[in-house]
Order: C-alpha cells, then sequence, then structure tokens
C-alpha cells in the first residue's frame, strides 16, 4: 500500500502561506510569518483564488497571475459612499480624526464580523467618502501561495 500526496479539494481545511498582490504590491502577505489557516469555500479568499487552490498537493509552492478583476471583480462605484459625521461617531470615537488614504473597519450588521473601508474624501458638515470595493477590485492580481498542510 502506497501513500498519496494530500491534495486540495473544496472543503479542505488548509495550513499555507500566500501573498497577494497588486499592480502597487503586496495587500497580503504571510510568507516570513505565521502561516495562515482557512477552510476552503468559507468565503475567506475570493472563488477565482480558491479554484487555484484546487488539485494543489502538499507542499506545493506556486504563481497565479489572474487578469483585471477576475479575482475580486470590477470596481463599482455604488460601493463607494458618504457616511454623516453623525452615523461615524454612532459607530466609534466622536473624536477620531479621519484622512485621505485611511483604512477604517467597520462592524458587520449582525456584529459577528467586520469590513474595511478607504477614505476618499473628508468635507466638513458633510462626511467622509468611503470606498468599498476591496483595493485589488478591477486590478490584475498575482496570487502565490505554498500548501503546507492539508486535513
Amino acid at each position: 500500500m502506497t501513500a498519496t500526496t494530500p491534495s486540495v479539494l473544496p472543503g479542505s481545511f488548509l495550513t499555507l502561506h500566500y501573498r497577494l498582490s497588486g499592480p502597487a504590491g503586496d495587500i497580503i502577505n504571510t510568507f516570513g510569518g505565521k502561516p495562515s489557516t482557512l477552510t476552503l469555500g468559507n468565503g475567506e479568499l475570493s472563488p477565482a483564488v480558491e479554484a487555484c487552490l484546487l488539485g494543489l498537493e502538499e507542499g506545493a509552492h506556486q504563481a497565479f497571475d489572474l487578469p483585471a478583476g477576475a479575482a475580486f471583480g470590477a470596481r463599482n462605484p455604488a460601493m463607494q459612499q458618504w457616511l454623516a459625521r453623525k452615523e461615524l461617531d454612532a459607530m466609534g470615537d466622536p473624536k477620531e480624526h479621519y484622512e485621505m488614504g485611511d483604512a477604517v473597519q467597520f462592524p458587520t450588521p449582525d456584529g459577528q464580523g467586520s469590513f474595511a473601508g478607504v477614505v476618499l474624501q473628508v468635507q466638513d458638515g458633510k462626511g467622509v467618502l468611503f470606498d468599498f470595493n476591496h483595493p485589488l477590485a478591477g486590478q490584475p492580481v498575482r496570487f502565490e501561495v505554498q500548501v503546507i498542510g492539508i486535513l
């Protein structure tokens, strides 16, 4: 009886190092640090990125180049929204100061998670314009992965 090297299947629990980068550089990079653990299909990675993992064997180290929009969809102008200062104060610290480029975490409506928005514009009396698109939406993405373990 010969042992076979496990390969990634839908629902696999994985330990891996990975890097997601776009034209401006890395967005996430676990190489050189603590590896990530995740279950394929739980929405922790985009479906296009997860599809790259299917069939990889334990120990594999590969890179994938995904065309613009494939990994995180197209940029959606509706994902840019103004939040009034009153709303921001109710969700967090009323003394918070926002500047262009700041990434701000917001709680999900159920309180079980969070999502981020990037400050595009601050206007006294109106509030703050946030971009809730994924930072790599509409861009080509390089996905590098090293599969450490598969359960």
